[in-house]
């Protein structure tokens, strides 16, 4: 029997002696290996902090005493110790256990975390809340060295050293967050690492110094020796100049020297900050070797560390199909060639070169490429700057980081009306990530910002049109795009200079299927699915007018007052929050205009949606092709009988046909292009 099965709550580990403390580590590593090989997951940083979660929950009176996981992403090792053990296997599953912290789950999780650098605010506050409310609980928050780029953890620490209330920052130091880390912090950290020896020397003059005769005066004086020794040897004394008592560097994956700290700075009286140097990954060679691939990782073998392929079948020896791109990789490889003929052009990203696949262009451009840290406001006005300079900066963020730095965006970027394009990774429904990470919210925020653009493209030949577009504007401009490939075609000779795709024109839309029953309105990766609706519906009689939107600001009014004059209802489908999206625009603009048609919108209803596929979570909130079908079949059901039966149709048949009212699929619409509508002028009864 492992011993990791005997293990129930934290306090089980004191029956334990070091030597079956280390075999449980070995144990914790294994099941956390296995299931990540199988599920998915963060496996690199949750290898790499074992030791520390079990020095922690041996020496902490959990759930007492507040635990908060910075990000959360390295808290595996501490679902196992809690009591989640059984459930493990339904990591990141439908109604599994979360990969973040969540209060909803458990008592020992007293604190949800997703983002990064909230941590140290939360047991800032936790810790007064203990203080006001007379209790003596511990807190102690684990940050990662990553987090130490985002400016909230610093607004904290300085809140912390002011107050001087008693509470334990554990420093996880593994010199990465996702990607190695950048900035004069990282290197400050580098310093300290190398710094061993003034503590040792410290702890040796302090205790010279307090057997020289002279009571007062020796201490005096031993302290200054202090300060001396400290800005000699350790440059800048950063955390103990904020106000914090400084431990280490220590060994992360010495546990019984883990411990011995531990039991001492949970008793000293004010804040403490525990610098722990751990290594990303400690156990499994191919996370050692590549700890930014295995951060996060879908499934793989376990024996390799190679990932998992889904079996498919053989192609035909004649023509062998190329893997079709993601929108990432051709975000980024469009960008590289339309900053090879504008030298103005420069790529900006928060900590997340390879997920936004920046990383090929700082490989091509190195010096036009600017890698912030996880600091997103930081990144949104930096890159304002570079826009009143002339520059035309790229701020490629996720979409679910981007709200971050939202006062930027207003106040920085687009009150001053500048060139900044925001290209929004991972828009959508994002699987098994979950609620802290659903990137849906994007549609709703960006839209209401006056100057802004904001645009979702259909396919990756879009994207590369509205790339064209956006670097073309004096304003600025947000593309939204989702997790995964771009569909089916993708031609070989995409990123040819000749071959790129001509800019796009601002606010207009693009019919691809001519109907006259129902207009679906359609957004992003929504579009090819309202076609597969379509051909559906038009088995059962119903002739849908499908619209690729492309832009929810500004919307094509000139198109949506012909389908409003032309049919009878409208769906609106969006991969994002219908409270402020596309469907509102709509139903907004409609109203303005003073036309009055049945909308049904379809999109992520107003709760935040769980972790699970994202086709799974696609059946969840009603965007499947099934859903969007019965979506039609229930709005035509409830219009009036003269609407139902095709009054305008009939009218047309009759002769009152009315040219300007069609809806044509040309070949230049089939083709991608769009096909120019006239305007009405008259009065719409």
């Amino acid at each position: 029997m492992r011993l990791l099965d005997r293990i129930d709550r934290p306090q089980d580990l004191r029956a334990l002696s070091m030597q079956q403390l280390e075999q449980l580590a070995t144990e914790l590593r294994q099941t956390i290996i296995d299931t990540v090989s199988r599920r998915g997951g963060h496996l690199a940083p949750n290898l790499g902090v074992v030791e520390l979660t079990l020095a922690l929950h041996s020496v902490l009176d959990l759930p007492r005493d507040r635990l908060i996981w910075d990000v959360g992403h390295q808290a595996y090792a501490h679902k196992l110790l809690t009591g989640r053990r059984d459930r493990f296997d339904s990591l990141r599953q439908r109604h599994g256990i979360s990969g973040y912290p969540r209060r909803c789950e458990s008592p020992y999780d007293c604190f949800g975390t997703g983002h990064a650098s909230t941590a140290i605010s939360a047991a800032v506050g936790m810790a007064v809340a203990r203080d006001l409310q007379g209790e003596d609980y511990n807190v102690v928050a684990v940050v990662g060295d990553g987090a130490l780029t985002g400016g909230m953890a610093y607004e904290a620490l300085n809140h912390a050293g002011h107050l001087r209330t008693r509470l334990v920052i554990v420093l996880n130091d593994n010199k990465m967050s996702i990607s190695p880390n950048v900035g004069a912090i990282s290197h400050y950290l580098n310093r300290l690492r190398l710094a061993r020896h003034y503590t040792r020397a410290k702890g040796d003059l302090l205790a010279v110094a307090r057997h020289v005769p002279g009571g007062v005066r020796a201490y005096a004086l031993a302290e200054r020796v202090k300060g001396s020794v400290k800005h000699l040897l350790l440059p800048g004394g950063l955390f103990e100049e904020m106000g914090f008592t400084y431990f280490g560097p220590l060994d992360g994956h010495n546990l019984g020297q883990l411990q011995e700290v531990l039991r001492e700075v949970i008793r000293q009286p004010g804040p403490v900050l525990v610098h722990v140097v751990t290594k990303k990954g400690k156990g499994y060679l191919p996370a050692e070797e590549d700890p930014a691939h295995f951060h996060g990782t879908s499934a793989f073998d376990p024996a390799n560390g190679r990932p998992l392929v889904p079996a498919t079948p053989s192609p035909s020896p004649a023509r062998v199909a190329l893997p079709l791109p993601t929108y990432s990789e051709v975000f980024a490889e469009t960008l590289i060639r339309l900053a090879a003929g504008d030298p103005r052009v420069v790529a900006i990203t928060a900590a997340m070169p390879e997920g936004t696949g920046l990383d090929r262009f700082a490989r091509v451009y190195p010096r036009r490429f600017f890698d912030v840290g996880i600091a997103e406001a930081h990144a949104v006005t930096f890159a304002a700057g570079l826009a009143t300079a002339g520059m035309r900066p790229v701020a490629a963020i996720y979409s679910t980081f981007l709200q971050r730095a939202y006062d930027q965006i207003i106040h920085d970027v687009a009150l001053q009306k500048l060139p900044v394009l925001f290209c929004l990774d991972r828009a959508g429904l994002v699987g098994e990530d979950g609620a802290t990470h659903q990137g849906v919210f994007d549609l709703a925020y960006l839209r209401i910002i006056p100057n802004m653009v904001v645009a979702a493209p259909a396919d990756g030949r879009e994207l590369q049109g509205l790339l064209r577009t956006a670097l073309k504007l004096d304003g600025p401009m947000a593309i939204r795009y989702p997790k995964g490939a771009v569909p089916a075609p993708w031609p070989e000779d995409a990123y040819s200079p000749d071959r790129l795709p001509e800019p796009l024109p601002v606010g207009r839309a693009q019919v691809r299927r001519n109907g006259q029953d129902v207009a679906l309105l359609a957004l992003g990766p929504m579009v090819a699915r309202a076609e597969q609706a379509a051909e559906r519906l038009a088995a059962a009689g119903i002739r849908a007018a499908v619209v690729n939107m492309r832009f929810v600001k500004p919307l094509d009014e000139e198109l949506l007052h012909e389908m409003a004059c032309s049919l009878p209802a409208l769906v609106t489908i969006e991969e994002g929050v219908t409270a402020g999206g596309l469907g509102s625009a709509v139903i907004e603009w409609l109203q303005l205009a003073g036309l009055r048609r049945p909308v049904s919108c379809l999109g992520v209803p107003d709760r935040f949606i769980e972790h699970a596929t994202q086709e799974q979570q696609r059946e969840e909130v009603g965007l499947t092709v099934d859903s969007i079908v019965a979506a039609v079949h229930q709005l035509l059901a409830g219009l009036p009988p003269e609407d139902r039966d095709g009054q305008l149709r009939r009218g047309r048949e009759s002769g009152a046909h009315n040219p300007r009212l069609d809806l044509v699929r040309s070949p230049e619409t089939a083709a991608g292009k769009v096909v120019p509508l006239p305007r009405h002028t008259g009065q719409v009864g």
